[in-house]
């Protein structure tokens, strides 16, 4: 991914990316219709009391949010044609919108991390980012990106309290969003993240990607579509990659930082027709 990632944010930084953004952030309590920039909760679980179960982003090819609670996961919402949907759509539009072009939950994710989520290994298994302190969701809006994040404070981790933030940024007229997870403590943690898959879903395996395409059994979208789901990292960064039950686990190796890339799309977009195209997609944003 070394290579298309440089050069995208060379073009930002030398102004080549249009000025229109095509980027948005959602964050709101149910009932409220206000959205805010924050919202903290000591419970560490807000799922059921604000909108879309978390923080929201998207470009114009995907949304994307993260649950607010225990599970921290990431979720995808496809779209099958260009453009910001969430505004007016939120994520759940109807069954005759989605007839109209519109975009749905069609990604399940269940009790995994889903697509990129980020979690701790302990030495033996997956932990929790749970219980908390305290946890707090943030949306932030840029020129050119968005980005929602989660910090959750005050998480027992081998015998010591550890606080990790998760940030997801999205980009103007670029499909892949960054994944970025902070260890704000003295010492380095190990960090879990991955991508989830089904009996549904075929899984390809690259030195520096992952890939899953095909049906996800979400009962959510009015119409079931193949979808694609990657994840791109730094084979440096890890330890261990694991195809367990439901779920592909890397594990870091020791540190207080990493990133890693995600992205998704839908069999009814141009150029996304088969597992093959988005494959060959993923391996060359990957290079």
């Amino acid at each position: 991914m070394k290579t298309t990632i440089t050069g995208f944010f060379l073009m930002v930084f030398l102004g080549f990316v249009s000025a229109q953004n095509m980027t948005d952030i959602s964050l709101s309590k149910k009932g409220s219709g206000k959205q805010v920039k924050e919202i903290v909760s000591e419970t560490g679980d807000m799922y059921k009391l604000v909108e879309h179960h978390g923080p929201a982003v998207e470009n114009e090819w995907i949304g994307l949010r993260l649950y607010f609670d225990y599970k921290c996961a990431i979720d995808v919402y496809n779209k099958t044609r260009q453009g910001l949907e969430l505004e007016e759509a939120g994520w759940y539009p109807t069954p005759e919108q989605q007839k109209e072009g519109w975009g749905a939950d069609q990604y399940k994710v269940g009790q995994t991390v889903g697509l990129g989520g980020v979690r701790l290994w302990d030495g033996e298994k997956e932990v929790f980012l749970n219980p908390v302190k305290d946890r707090i969701a943030r949306v932030r809006k840029e020129a050119n990106f968005s980005q929602m994040e989660m910090l959750s404070e005050g998480i027992p981790y081998k015998g010591d309290s550890v606080d990790i933030l998760i940030r997801v940024t999205v980009f103007s007229g670029f499909r892949e969003a960054k994944v970025e997870a902070f260890a704000l403590c003295d010492n380095p943690v190990e960090f879990v993240t991955g991508i989830n898959y089904f009996p549904t879903t075929k899984t390809v395996e690259g030195d520096n990607y992952i890939c899953t395409w095909g049906l996800h059994p979400e009962d959510v979208a009015a119409f079931q579509l193949n979808i694609g789901g990657a994840i791109m990292y730094n084979p440096e960064d890890f330890a261990t990659l694991t195809k367990a039950d439901k779920q592909y686990m890397l594990i870091s190796k020791p540190t207080k930082y990493l990133a890693t890339w995600i992205t998704s799309a839908c069999e009814k977009e141009k150029g996304f027709k088969s597992m093959d195209q988005f494959v060959d997609y993923v391996k060359e944003k990957a290079q």
